[in-house]
C-alpha cells in the first residue's frame, strides 16, 4: 500500500461545519489525512454535534500503532457534559468496527477545561474507549501541530490498557474469542443446548457478555443470569423459575403479564413457568430466548452456598422443569421457545448421572467445551494492539514465551505485560525485548503469586482431586498422578480441558509452565525425594531457616516477659559451662547471634521447655507442652552431624510431619 500523505479528500464537504471548525479540520489536514466530512447530528432536541473523519499519516502510524480512521467528534459547548460520550457512541454506531479504530477517538470542545474533565470522567471507567481531548483555542493559539502529537501521547501512554480485573463488556477490548462467541450463538439458532467451562480469569463471563452483546446486535432475545447472586442462588428452585422470568422480560423490555408469584409454588411453578415463557416468546415476535447461567456452581450440588442446592434435590427440580418445557416445545411447537448455555469452572453438574438418588435430569444431555487459551496468533494479536497503543514495542520472541509461559491465560498475560509497561521508561515507543520481559515475569511471580491461589482456587475447595494431580505432576510425582487418573477419565479430561496440562504418548506435561512453577514453590517439601542426599538438603534448609526464626521468638519472648537482665541469665544458665563464663559481657541480643555465641537448637527447646507458661510460649505453640517439645526434639535428631546415617522415606515423612507443625505456629506468630 502506497504512503498517505496528510491533506484532504477532494470529496469531502465541509459546508455543516461553522468556520472555527474548518479552520480546525484544516489544521489537523497539514498531519492528518481528512477522508470524510462528516455531518451534523443530534442526541435529542436540545444536543447538537458534527463530526469527521481523518486517517492517520506515517508518524501517527509508528508512534501509536493506528491504522484505520479516527472519529473526531466537536461539542460546541462552553461547559462539558458526560453526554458528549454518548455523541462518540452515536458516530461509532454508524460504520463497521473495520472501518474505524474502535478504541480511541478525538473529542474538540469549546470548554476550556476539556483536557481534566475528560481525565476525571474516565478515571474509573478502565474499558472507556481513549479519548484524546482538545479545546477549539488549542487550535488557534497554537504555533505548530506538535502538540497535537504531544496530546495523543498523553492521553494514550498514560492509560495501562492492560490493567483490566473485571470481565470485559466492550467489544473494542475483546480478543480472540470471536470464533466461539459465534459458535455458541449458532448453536441456539440450531435449537441447542451448550455448556462452556474454564478455570477462573480465563474468559468465562467476557464470552458470555460477548454471547449477550452479539444477539442484541441480531435483535435475538437473551438473559444472563449471574448464579452468584444471592437473588438467584438463595431462592427456592420455584422461586427461581420466577426469578428467571422477570429477568427474562427486564433485560429485554418486555411488557408481558406474568402468573401471580403464589402460583410460582412448589405444585404449580412448573405449569406457570410453561404458560409465562410462551406468552414472552408471542411477545418477543416468537423468537427463541438464550437463557444463560454464568457461575453454575452456585446452584450445583456440592458447591452452591444454599443447602436446598447443595444437599437436596432443588437442583433437579429446577433442571427437570427446564430440560422438560425445552423437550415439550420441540415435541409440540416444532421449535424452540428457548435453549441454555450452562457457564461454570467445572463440568461435574453435567457428569454426575444421579443426585441424591435422583436421575439428574442433564447428564449427558448438553453438549459442552472448555474455554482454551489463546493460540500464539491471538496472544500476538492482543499484545500488540495493546501494546501499541501505548508506545511498547514487543519483540516476536516476547510474544512466544508469554504464551509458552502462562499457557495463552489472557489474564495472567495482560499482567504480566502491565508490569512491563510500568517499567518501561516514559519515552515512548520504547522496546520490550526478552530481558525486559523476563524482569517483568520475575516481578509478576513476587508481586502476584496470590493470582494463582485465586485462578486455583474452585479446585483447591470443590475440587481437591484435580488440584492433588496438578500439584502431582508439578513434583514430578507420577505415580501418585497415575493413581488419581486410574479412579476417573474425567479428571484427565477436565485438566486437559482447561488448558493447564497435555498428553503426548502417555506423558502428561504442564501447558502452563508458570502454574507448574507456583505449584513447585507451594508445594516444595511435599515431593517425593528418592536419593538420601535430596532427602538431607530438604533436612539442612528447613532445620537451619527455622532454627533462625526461633532464635528471634525466644530472644523476644523471654526480653518481653523477663526483661533484658534476667532473660541473659536465664540463657546462659541453660547454656552452662563454658558457655556460661564465655558470654558474660556479652549484649543480650549476641546470645542469639550464632556469630558470635554459640547456641545450639537443643537450647532453644531447653528454654521453650522450661519458661512454657512464664513466657508464654503457649500463646504461640498451644497449650500442649510435651507435644511442642516431643516435635522440638524430633527436628534436632535430624543434625547435620547426622548426615553419615541414612535416612528413609518413612524416616522423612516422619520428619516433614513434625517440621510443618512447627514451622506453621512459628509463622503465624511472625
Amino acid at each position: 500500500m502506497s504512503e498517505l500523505f496528510p491533506g484532504m479528500n477532494p470529496n469531502v464537504r465541509l459546508s455543516h461545519l461553522d468556520s472555527d471548525e474548518k479552520t480546525i479540520v484544516e489544521f489537523l489536514a497539514k498531519d492528518w489525512y481528512i477522508t470524510n466530512g462528516g455531518a451534523n447530528f443530534k442526541l435529542n432536541h436540545k444536543s447538537s454535534y458534527s463530526y469527521f473523519l481523518m486517517k492517520p499519516t506515517r508518524d501517527f502510524k509508528e508512534m501509536f500503532n493506528i491504522e484505520r480512521e479516527i472519529a473526531v467528534i466537536f461539542s460546541p459547548y462552553t461547559d462539558f457534559e458526560p453526554r458528549s460520550l454518548d455523541a462518540i457512541e452515536y458516530v461509532y454506531s454508524a460504520f463497521s468496527d473495520l472501518r474505524l479504530e474502535t478504541v480511541c477517538c478525538v473529542l474538540i470542545s469549546r470548554d476550556k477545561n476539556i483536557q481534566q474533565r475528560v481525565s476525571s470522567l474516565l478515571k474509573g471507567d478502565p474499558e472507556s474507549r481513549v479519548v484524546i481531548p482538545f479545546s477549539y483555542d488549542d487550535y488557534f493559539y497554537a504555533s505548530n501541530s506538535y502538540f497535537v502529537k504531544n496530546r495523543f501521547r498523553n492521553f494514550f501512554f498514560e492509560r495501562d490498557l492492560f490493567a483490566f480485573e473485571s470481565p470485559i463488556t466492550k467489544d473494542f477490548f475483546f480478543f480472540g474469542r470471536s470464533k466461539l462467541i459465534q459458535k455458541l450463538i449458532n448453536r441456539h439458532k440450531s435449537k441447542e443446548n451448550s455448556g462452556l467451562f474454564g478455570l477462573r480469569k480465563t474468559g468465562k463471563t467476557s464470552v458470555v457478555n460477548g454471547v449477550h452483546r452479539a444477539l442484541k446486535v441480531e435483535g435475538i432475545p437473551s438473559v444472563v443470569i449471574d448464579c452468584q447472586d444471592t437473588a438467584f442462588n438463595q431462592k427456592r428452585w420455584f422461586k427461581a423459575l420466577l426469578f428467571l422470568m422477570k429477568e427474562i422480560k427486564k433485560q429485554n423490555n418486555v411488557q408481558s403479564q406474568l402468573e401471580p408469584e403464589e402460583k410460582y409454588n412448589e405444585e404449580q411453578a412448573s405449569e406457570s413457568f410453561e404458560k409465562d415463557i410462551k406468552r414472552v416468546y408471542k411477545k418477543l415476535g416468537q423468537k427463541p430466548v438464550l437463557f444463560i447461567f454464568d457461575e453454575i456452581e452456585n446452584i450445583s450440588p456440592g458447591t452452591s452456598p444454599n443447602h436446598f442446592w447443595k444437599t437436596e434435590l432443588d437442583f433437579v427440580l429446577f433442571w427437570q422443569t427446564i430440560r422438560s418445557k425445552f423437550q415439550k416445545f420441540l415435541r409440540e411447537e416444532k421449535t424452540s421457545v428457548f435453549t441454555f448455555l450452562i457457564v461454570g469452572t467445572n463440568p461435574k453438574a453435567l457428569e454426575t448421572p444421579r443426585i441424591q438418588s435422583t436421575d439428574n435430569p442433564i447428564f449427558n444431555k448438553v453438549p459442552f467445551e472448555f474455554i482454551q487459551g489463546f493460540n500464539l496468533d491471538q496472544t500476538t494479536e492482543m499484545v500488540s494492539k495493546l501494546g501499541g497503543y501505548m508506545g511498547l514495542e514487543f519483540d516476536e520472541i516476547v510474544y512466544s514465551k508469554l504464551n509458552e509461559d502462562f499457557g495463552g491465560h489472557p489474564y495472567l498475560i495482560r499482567h504480566v505485560c502491565s508490569i512491563a509497561n510500568e517499567k518501561a521508561t516514559s519515552n515512548r515507543p520504547v522496546k520490550i525485548d526478552k530481558i525486559k520481559y523476563q524482569e517483568a515475569k520475575k516481578l509478576f511471580g513476587e508481586r502476584y503469586g496470590h493470582y494463582f491461589d485465586m485462578i486455583l482456587q474452585v479446585l483447591i475447595e470443590f475440587y481437591p482431586e484435580e488440584y492433588d494431580m496438578l500439584t502431582y505432576l508439578a513434583l514430578d510425582d507420577i505415580d501418585s498422578f497415575m493413581d488419581l487418573a486410574n479412579l476417573s477419565t474425567e479428571l484427565i479430561a477436565h485438566l486437559k480441558g482447561y488448558g493447564v496440562i497435555d498428553e503426548n504418548d502417555g506423558s502428561f506435561f504442564f501447558k502452563i509452565e508458570s502454574i507448574k512453577q507456583y505449584l513447585i514453590s507451594k508445594n516444595q517439601y511435599q515431593a517425593k525425594l528418592k536419593s538420601p542426599e535430596k532427602r538431607w538438603k530438604e533436612i539442612s534448609e528447613r532445620r537451619n531457616k527455622l532454627e533462625s526464626e526461633l532464635r528471634q521468638v525466644v530472644r523476644m519472648q523471654l526480653q518481653s516477659h523477663f526483661g533484658k537482665s534476667d532473660a541473659f541469665q536465664k540463657v546462659i544458665d541453660v547454656f552452662g559451662d563454658p558457655r556460661k563464663s564465655q558470654s558474660r559481657g556479652k549484649e543480650y541480643s549476641e546470645l542469639f547471634d550464632p556469630i558470635k555465641t554459640e547456641i545450639y537448637f537443643s537450647d532453644l527447646s531447653k528454654l521453650i521447655n522450661k519458661y512454657y507458661q512464664e513466657a508464654s510460649f503457649n500463646n504461640i505453640f498451644g497449650t500442649n507442652k510435651s507435644e511442642t517439645i516431643a516435635c522440638l526434639e524430633v527436628i534436632n535428631k535430624y543434625r547435620t552431624d547426622a548426615h553419615a546415617k541414612n535416612i528413609d522415606s518413612s524416616e522423612m515423612e516422619f520428619f516433614r510431619v513434625h517440621i510443618s507443625k512447627i514451622e506453621k505456629l512459628v509463622n503465624e506468630f511472625m
